[in-house]
């Protein structure tokens, strides 16, 4: 792990709502306070297949939430694998305060953004003070596999924490899919730290773990340790 990254936020669900305003503020500050820049970095490349409709839905949460907090609002769309190659969108997020990933397919978000150099870039601010959270498929992408909510298998994360995987919703999903929940935790396909975040609450990384908001957070498989 690097020596001072930035905090990392993952979220359960909930993000741009007045629920989660709090901690996202906080996640700014923090940033703003270590020399980054007041930009609230939106990247809806999870849901952005699901048509306009639900672009401009989120872009305008997005922009809602920036405006509460104070914030300026950059909205990246990038919605295809080329568009992470974009020299535009990662000149954008240089200095940025907190760049936030927010939900839908997460295998979609780990396979348009590996190894690419909008991502390289948020890795690199994020080493040096940059917040990063994400929420439901944002969450999930970032760790080093992602499980198969959507799809029928897991499939490779991003691996900003390798060993750890996180289910979102996870109050909800119990009541939405429970065999296939139950069926997931006992899965021993990696060694990873399986986490079960419930919805409106999230698990940050700053110099330790921290639970922020109304529900829990499960640890499903493995260990870690957390403050309340």
């Amino acid at each position: 792990m690097d020596q001072n990254p930035g905090a990392i936020a993952l979220v359960g669900s909930g993000e741009y709502s007045v629920q989660m305003q709090e901690l996202e503020t906080q996640l700014l500050h923090r940033a703003i306070s270590r020399g980054k820049r007041n930009t609230f970095i939106q990247i809806p490349t999870a849901s952005s297949h699901e048509g306009d409709a639900s672009r401009e839905k989120w872009k305008r949460l997005g922009q809602d939430q920036s405006d509460r907090i104070g914030s300026e609002c950059i909205y990246l769309p990038i919605h295809e694998r080329d568009d992470a190659f974009n020299a535009e969108f990662v000149d954008a997020i240089k200095d940025a305060g907190l760049i936030y990933f927010s939900g839908g397919d997460p295998h979609r978000v780990a396979e348009i953004y590996r190894d690419s150099p909008v991502w390289q870039k948020i890795v690199e601010e994020w080493r040096t003070g940059t917040s990063l959270a994400g929420c439901s498929a944002g969450a999930m992408a970032f760790g080093g596999s992602i499980m198969g909510l959507r799809r029928s298998q897991h499939s490779e994360g991003l691996a900003l924490l390798p060993d750890i995987e996180v289910i979102p919703h996870y109050d909800k999903m119990l009541g939405w899919l429970p065999d296939r929940v139950a069926a997931f935790i006992a899965q021993s396909i990696t060694k990873g730290t399986l986490l079960g975040i419930d919805e409106n609450t999230a698990l940050v990384l700053t110099d330790a773990w921290r639970r922020y908001g109304r529900g829990k957070v499960h640890v499903l498989r493995g260990s870690l340790e957390f403050e309340e």
